[in-house]
């Protein structure tokens, strides 16, 4: 047994589907392993802090297309989101790299979609001070492509706060700035 219960895992692992741990090109991967799970579940996104002053507007803002990966939290198995956030500014403007720094906050964890739609659009509102907020997800899950139906398919999830949940042309807007 190693100090790391994680590297023992992952021996473990190893050995249950009948591999050789300590075989050329295994040696090395329960260290990876757990070096893995680590980086990925305690990732730093960086300050959320920076935010700026309101310029007094309630025009649409559009961040789309962030990429995340996060783990399902049945499988744990890799799932990729392609997320778009869209608010109207409150109290304060958040810098381009909030959204993606929120986003993969958001993501670096055991996950669901739905989850992590709604815990970004609760995250951005917060830290903006406006409760319009709409966030969309388009993700890729693994445990549907590679096992079970074995299907690839795309998941579509959203979250609408504020105006966004009951102002149909707020929504129409945000979905045509999408098709442009």
């Amino acid at each position: 047994m190693t100090e790391d219960p994680l590297v023992d895992i992952a021996r473990r692992l190893l050995e249950e589907i009948g591999e050789d741990p300590t075989r050329d090109g295994l040696r090395d991967t329960p260290k990876r392993f757990a070096r893995w799970w680590r980086e990925f579940i305690d990732y730093e996104p960086g300050s959320l802090d920076t935010l700026f002053e309101s310029i007094g507007t309630s025009q649409l803002v559009v961040v789309s297309d962030i990429q995340v990966w996060s783990l399902c939290e049945h499988h744990l198995l890799p799932f990729k989101c392609a997320v778009t956030i869209a608010y109207r500014p409150g109290e304060k403007l958040l810098g381009l790299s909030k959204f993606a720094r929120v986003a993969h906050q958001c993501a670096h964890r055991l996950q669901v979609q739905e989850r992590l739609v709604d815990q970004i659009a609760l995250e951005i509102s917060t830290l903006s001070g406006t409760a319009d907020v709409a966030v969309i997800a388009k993700g890729e899950h693994l445990c549907m492509t590679m096992r079970g139906v074995k299907a690839a398919a795309q998941m579509t999830s959203t979250a609408y706060r504020g105006d966004f949940g009951t102002d149909p042309k707020l929504r129409g807007e945000l979905f045509d700035l999408l098709r442009a």
